[in-house]
């Protein structure tokens, strides 16, 4: 395809109707220029292609397709290949349907947990967020299909998530929600990028031509096509102006406007040939990488999807090594969710499975197994309750299989609370009563208030939303045939209030205000040494590990190096395990808020008993840096830094400190403004302070001396002349030096 070719011979017409989908899931064709039609579809955790024409046929007649664990459990495996094989496989399913371009990932961050739509997101970390999802990026494409990676930006509630303004300071935007796509962008080359409903800072992202023109596509070099989510454009004409690519869904209705625009002058030529060569471009791409898949492998594709949700899976507790249970017990199975699995979440992501293992079935086949329902999904019945309990007593243990439900966690409203129904935490109660070997299995897509029943339970699996392959999975791990070896990739708090952002989320119809800035997730919570439920990195295992021998390729850094941090790792347990080694960053003595400590590398080590490895995890630049907002970018403060290596971010286990020296000053320049404090503290200024200071005859034990320090320099350099008969020019001089007028 010669796209400047094409581009001369479209008429402005051709060109405007490009810009808009010609249905539900297709961009528009133009058959007399040999332009065809692309097919796009929703897919984070496996492709979900409709069948349907209809609206309301969208999201219920799909075509079969491997249902993967969300990408919440994805991220919890902490495993980038393995997130890499994953996308993948989807691709040559796309492939065998003829699909283009898959609508995902999801990399939106978790400023609350309350987000209905945080089972779609990696993370709570925006580092753990973009490597995540720059790996399934990658996996996807390496198959020939495109991606869009989305929500573009700043698009962390569903409550008035098409009209709401997420308010936002750059600091924050740059280092918690931005980061993650420029990630994406910079290693994955996404072929699209999926600009959110919502407005930030007062403005639609898909007509935000600070962020689409002036972020994506210039200053990151992003070279894709931008598309809107669908049904986000609200003005046409602006978003042809400032950098949205195309417009869906289709068919385009307001071609008219854009037409009128062009005429008037408002919308360029070179404006329209932007957005065209970028459609034609993915286009090209979609044609070029298309590929001869005759059929799907099932079977394969299904153990792909096992060996994540098996990795996914987080053991939270583990009291007197109540797991893995012994095989041939005899164990009561109890929760319909163990019958009827509760493996994916409601909305655009839901899925038709290729094929589904029960989790009760797959139990059968390692125990002895006594089943009953327990619960009717949230009603309480109390007949349910109380038969459980007469088939848990007796038995070496009963697996109560509890969760959210789709009513509590979807695409199109957030949760009210972190509770799991109070039917399930009855059953738990019950079971307890008769039964002290409670293991409880849990499905739910993000953070649950797990405090409810802690102390009823020996043992607490979290497995997530598992997809079509989490029976097997959780079989596996119960009865020891998997280590488990997830680690927690978001918080889990004591109590919703405790979460910085609860008194903003979700804000109002207008906007809601994100000030919590930066400190998000752990980053509030160990910054403010607030106990957790569970905190993030954290995950059991059945055997141990022990960290040794840290060591620094420098104990000095300036601009561009790499550091590279070098960890031994032993099994010192009696069975083989995976474990997550973590990397954080502590700026010791920073002048702007950081949080306590930041994850800025992991690797994941697989381990015989006895044995040991070395891992080695790469820190550039970045890592040390933060967005300075009078630079306009990312840099690094002079200063210290403690490097510390764990297990979680609640479980350190060693560290070192190494010295930066920026080549640039980062810290705020001061103004008259600032008080006699600021300026006397800030160590670019001492032969200025003094100088005011012996003018006024000041000293620190000066009755007066508590008063001045407040005072802003420029009401100090007023008094002068009247207060202290400075000579004039004295006070000229300090003008001067300030640049303050007279």
């Amino acid at each position: 395809m010669d796209i400047d070719h094409i581009i001369r011979k479209l008429t402005v017409e051709e060109k405007i109707s490009l810009l808009a989908g010609a249905s539900f899931w297709t961009t528009q064709a133009i058959e007399r220029l040999g332009i065809p039609s692309v097919t796009l579809t929703d897919g984070p955790h496996g492709l979900r292609l409709s069948t349907g024409s209809d609206v309301g046929e969208m999201l219920s007649n799909t075509k079969p397709a491997t249902a993967f664990p969300n990408e919440a459990a994805m991220a919890a495996t902490w495993n980038e290949q393995l997130v890499c094989e994953l996308g993948a496989v989807i691709a040559e399913e796309c492939q065998h349907y003829g699909v283009g371009i898959l609508l995902g990932p999801g990399m939106n961050g978790k400023r609350s947990p309350l987000g209905g739509r945080n089972f779609e997101y990696f993370s709570e970390d925006p580092y753990l967020t973009g490597k995540m999802g720059t790996a399934f990026v990658q996996g996807v494409q390496s198959g020939g299909v495109g991606t869009s990676v989305k929500h573009f930006v700043a698009n962390e509630q569903e409550m008035n998530r098409m009209v709401v303004s997420s308010e936002v300071d750059e600091r924050t935007l740059r280092e918690m929600y931005l980061l993650p796509f420029e990630m994406a962008v910079e290693e994955a080359e996404p072929w699209t990028v999926m600009c959110a409903y919502n407005k930030v800072n007062g403005t639609h992202m898909a007509n935000n031509d600070k962020y689409l023109n002036g972020v994506l596509k210039q200053e990151w070099g992003f070279d894709g096509l931008v598309m809107s989510d669908w049904g986000a454009v609200v003005d046409k004409v602006p978003s042809v102006q400032y950098g949205l690519d195309l417009e869906m869904p289709g068919p385009g209705l307001r071609s008219e406007e854009v037409m009128e625009a062009y005429l008037s002058g408002k919308v360029t030529d070179a404006q329209l040939d932007d957005h065209v060569r970028r459609v034609l471009t993915v286009v090209q791409k979609v044609l070029g990488n298309k590929r001869n898949v005759p059929s799907i492998d099932a079977t394969r594709h299904h153990a792909v999807a096992r060996k994540v949700a098996e990795e996914a899976i987080v053991l939270l507790k583990n009291q007197d090594a109540m797991l893995p249970i012994s095989k041939h017990a005899k164990v009561a199975v109890l929760g319909k969710f163990a019958e009827e699995p509760r493996f994916q979440g409601g909305g655009s992501s839901h899925m038709n499975p290729a094929k589904l293992d029960i989790p009760l079935q797959e139990i059968s086949k390692y125990a002895q197994v006594t089943y009953g329902a327990g619960y009717d999904e949230t009603d309480d019945n109390e007949a349910l309750i109380k038969e459980a309990g007469k088939l848990a007593a007796g038995q070496d243990a009963a697996i109560v299989f509890v969760g959210t439900t789709e009513k509590i966690e979807s695409e199109g409203y957030d949760r009210t609370d972190l509770n799991i129904p109070r039917s399930h935490t009855r059953l738990i109660e019950e079971v307890s009563k008769v039964n002290p070997n409670v293991i409880v299995v849990v499905n739910s897509g993000s953070a649950t208030n797990i405090g409810a029943y802690d102390s009823q339970a020996k043992a607490i699996v979290q497995a997530w939303l598992p997809g079509q392959a989490g029976g097997s999975a959780i079989a596996n791990v119960l009865f020891g045939e998997v280590n488990p070896s997830g680690k927690l990739t978001e918080t889990f708090p004591i109590a919703v209030e405790h979460n910085p952002s609860y008194l903003t989320f979700p804000g109002n119809i207008n906007r809601v205000n994100y000030s919590e800035g930066i400190f998000v997730g752990y980053r509030y919570y160990d910054t403010k040494k607030l106990e957790v439920q569970y905190p993030f990195g954290y995950g059991l295992s059945y055997t141990e590990f022990e960290y040794s021998n840290l060591r620094l390729s420098n104990g000095s850094l300036k601009n561009g190096d790499v550091l590279k941090v070098t960890v031994d790792v032993k099994n010192v347990g009696g069975r083989a395990g995976k474990e997550v080694v973590q990397v954080y960053v502590n700026d010791v003595k920073s002048t702007v808020k950081k949080a306590d400590k930041e994850l800025k590398g992991f690797a994941k080590v697989e381990l015989a008993p006895d044995e040991t490895q070395s891992v080695q995890i790469e820190l550039n630049e970045r890592a040390f840096s933060h967005w300075v907002e009078h630079f306009g970018k990312f840099a690094v403060e002079t200063g210290e830094f403690h490097i510390l290596v764990g297990s979680s971010s609640r479980d350190i286990r060693l560290a070192e400190t190494i010295e930066f020296t920026a080549s640039e000053d980062t810290r705020e320049p001061l103004t008259v403004l600032h008080s006699l404090h600021e300026w006397r503290i800030d160590d670019r200024h001492t032969d200025k302070v003094q100088y005011v200071m012996d003018q006024m005859n000041l000293t620190e034990e000066s009755p007066m001396f508590p008063i001045f320090l407040g005072m802003p320099i420029r009401t100090l350099i007023a008094f002068l002349p009247r207060r202290f008969a400075a000579e004039q020019d004295a006070v000229d001089r300090i003008c001067t030096m300030f640049g303050v007028n007279q």
